[in-house]
């Protein structure tokens, strides 16, 4: 490898516990309380990379430049970090991912954590920073939940560069013979804005273009998102945002970003976005963030151009996929290892005893009340995930991951649950104790890499028809008895398969909270319906887009914003931000 360096790995100057605030501190008053190390001490003795191979953004974040890694030789195992289905309470996979990865670098195995960036959308709606928390949290905090190094401004830019040539090319002649009434390709922002779900734009004469209905969809939704997260290097990326498709003409024939000639812009505004982004754990261990689609509205994982990176430095390597296992999960192996020939060699699977209780049907307020009953009744949910995760030919190893109000007799619950389900399962206190709490959970993981690689097998074939790739996702996963689809939806897929594309995988866009399409059916339901509204081919990152019940490309924001509490104090700091 041409940039890699043969130093030992050595062991990293952890915070004392007793130096940090108290677990349930704040989760920014804890990160404040670590200094984190140069990011480029970071990137030679934990990675091996000399400084050439960084592009520094300050003292602690780096952008990783591919071109001076040989990525050919993957010397690292794969551990795929799911959860159950998420709640309000909170699982903590990004926590558990780090805390694994923090726990294996204890453990003297090199280990680097791959997560994606997050949007401001949700950190200023209703879920907060995504970082991790408490003692298993990537560093510098603020920097990641706020623009972080500009990767989604960057494609917000590139896409919406996209609109305006379109829009441009229609206003001097339409040479290509765009149908106005065809464009299929938005606008995007990365907030939550429902009042641009659906716009009319071109308003107020010739001069100011031609009038037409568009739209906005967050950025995590953009198909550039998905490009740049599924593109192996700069040639890729560009082939496939030349291959998008924008839009049709009169006669139907389709229009894509080549016939446009708006690759090659897009792709120098890309050019450092597609860079991987270094940062830290809060014990000093690397964090590669990088893409950031949502698993409920696109396929939910980090970029593959990172995952490449840290195979190829790291003897482990622990990545997330986005909301429960039915949504991140399933892609991540569907979408992603399909797509890159990649296979996890283990899976990790978290629950937490008050997700669990909230699976059973008790609100929020009372979770710090012990109840058995509860966790009995929510372990349904659990035993699906587990069980689909079997489906591909994965045995999971399910992370309790620990809250002080967990009592012995509800984790006893979990742990015959997961027993009785072929699952092994651990505990685990990262989130209060940092490695230290993750020992007992890397070690089990360890013990999984060292068994024969797992066979596993991708849920439907290529060649299956599209509307059999989304009803074995819907009957084998979700456990639906039918999927209804809209006469538009079957119009739709026809389309597709007559284009060509009926050989793509299929990402399907639904509520998270779920196992059906609707948020508030809680537990493992069975024989519901899957109502396929709308069917969306993103030809350049190559799967198809299944949208689903009432969930939308451009989310709204909560009654009470997370944003109403952020603020800066009188000393120039962030408060509020989770």
């Amino acid at each position: 490898m041409k940039n890699e360096l043969n130093v030992a790995l050595v062991p990293n100057e952890i915070v004392p516990p007793d130096c940090l605030p108290p677990p349930g501190a704040p989760d920014i008053d804890i990160a404040r309380a670590v200094t984190p190390r140069p990011v480029i001490e970071v990137a030679a003795e934990r990675l091996g990379l000399l400084p050439h191979a960084l592009i520094p953004y300050g003292h602690y974040k780096a952008k990783i430049d591919m071109a001076q890694l040989d990525v050919s030789h993957q010397r690292g195992q794969l551990v795929l970090v799911t959860a159950m289905t998420p709640t309000t309470a909170g699982e903590g996979k990004t926590t558990t991912s780090i805390g694994l990865s923090d726990g294996l670098n204890a453990l003297g195995v090199k280990s680097t954590v791959c997560l994606r960036e997050p949007s401001l959308g949700p950190c200023f709606g209703m879920k907060g920073g995504a970082a991790g928390g408490g003692r298993s949290q990537a560093i510098p905090m603020e920097d990641l939940n706020l623009h972080f190094n500009g990767d989604f401004h960057a494609i917000t830019v590139a896409h919406n560069l996209l609109v305006s040539l379109i829009d441009n090319h229609i206003h001097w002649g339409n040479e290509l013979g765009l149908d106005p009434r065809r464009i299929c390709w938005r606008r995007v922002m990365d907030l939550n804005e429902r009042a641009l779900r659906n716009i009319v734009c071109g308003l107020g004469g010739t001069a100011h273009g031609v009038p037409r209905e568009s739209g906005f969809d967050i950025t995590v939704a953009s198909e550039i998102m998905a490009v740049l997260c599924l593109a192996e290097g700069p040639k890729d990326l560009q082939n496939r945002l030349s291959e998008m498709i924008i839009g049709r003409r009169c006669d139907g024939s389709v229009v894509t970003v080549r016939d446009l000639g708006a690759d090659g812009a897009m792709t120098v505004l890309l050019k450092e976005a597609m860079m991987p982004n270094l940062i830290q754990s809060l014990e000093h261990n690397p964090v590669l963030v990088h893409g950031g689609p949502f698993a409920n509205i696109a396929h939910g994982c980090s970029s593959l151009m990172a995952t490449r990176a840290a195979l190829a430095l790291s003897d482990v390597v622990v990545t997330e996929a986005g909301f429960g296992a039915d949504l991140g999960a399933e892609k991540f192996i569907n979408i992603k290892c399909r797509l890159a020939g990649l296979s996890p060699d283990a899976v990790v699977l978290v629950c937490t005893v008050r997700a669990l209780k909230m699976q059973g049907g008790i609100e929020r307020q009372a979770l710090e009340q012990p109840n058995v009953t509860a966790v009995e009744a929510g372990s349904v949910n659990l035993l699906r995930h587990i069980q689909n995760i079997q489906q591909f030919g994965l045995i999971p190893l399910v992370a309790i991951n620990r809250f002080p109000s967990d009592s012995d007799e509800e984790l006893a619950v979990i742990q015959r649950c997961c027993l009785a389900s072929g699952a092994r399962v651990v505990s685990a206190d990262h989130w209060a104790r940092g490695s230290e709490g993750a020992q007992d959970m890397a070690a089990a993981v360890l013990e999984l890499l060292q068994q024969p690689p797992p066979n596993v097998t991708p849920l439907y074939s290529d060649d299956m028809p599209l509307d059999e790739k989304i009803t074995a996702v819907a009957t084998r996963i979700y456990g639906a008895g039918e999927v209804h689809f809209s006469t538009k939806a079957l119009s739709q897929l026809d389309d597709i398969h007559q284009l060509g594309f009926g050989h793509l995988p299929v990402c399907i866009a639904k509520t998270p909270y779920s196992f059906s399409s609707e948020p508030g059916v809680l537990g493992a339901p069975v024989n519901h319906a899957l109502p396929v509204r709308e069917v969306r081919l993103m030809a350049g990152a190559g799967f198809v887009v299944v949208i689903c019940g009432d969930i939308m490309t451009m989310p709204g924001l909560p009654r009470h914003p997370a944003a109403l509490d952020i603020r800066l104090d009188e000393y120039g700091e962030i408060t509020g931000l989770f």
